[in-house]
């Protein structure tokens, strides 16, 4: 089995290609590196993807958060008091209102995803347009959220 020639090459050595485009791997064949590398450009569909694979860990965080306050009820009274004193900290509070950026995040972008299982939003700009929502929507939701608590009382420092 040979090697496939580099473009312009007929020695078929990585060494002589000046772009840098090709390795020789451990097997001695002769390929390209990640197009990524050469040809990607950043685009904010890269952006909210990873961001929706890092809302699943913060989002797996919040849910262990959920569970210490379950725990804190189950445990009575003192402890459910030290927890509330907790989440009402100004610490606390910055803690939820993180999470509340991550939940929205996290519904806005798996609802972009459900979105494109259907078959929709698919051309580059509903991609574009519905990735930048996932990625900027979830700032602006969370504050209007968290200015509702505070204004119905709900939340106080």
């Amino acid at each position: 089995m040979s090697s496939s020639p580099l473009p312009g090459d007929a020695s078929n050595d990585p060494a002589a290609d000046r772009t840098g485009r090709f390795v020789r791997q451990p097997n001695g064949r002769v390929r390209p590196l990640s197009p990524h590398l050469q040809i990607w450009r950043w685009h904010v569909t890269m952006t909210a993807s990873i961001l929706f694979r890092v809302t699943i860990g913060a989002i797996s965080v919040g849910a262990v958060i959920a569970i210490g306050w379950l725990a804190a009820v189950a445990f009575g009274p003192d402890a459910f008091a030290t927890a509330r004193t907790f989440a009402t900290s100004p610490f606390g509070l910055f803690i939820g209102f993180g999470l509340t950026v991550v939940l929205f995040s996290f519904v806005l972008n798996g609802s972009r995803h459900l979105f494109n299982d259907t078959g929709n939003g698919l051309t580059l700009k509903s991609a574009n347009l519905l990735s930048n929502i996932a990625v900027w929507g979830p700032i602006p939701l969370a504050v209007l959220f968290w200015v509702v608590l505070f204004a119905t009382g709900r939340v106080s420092l």
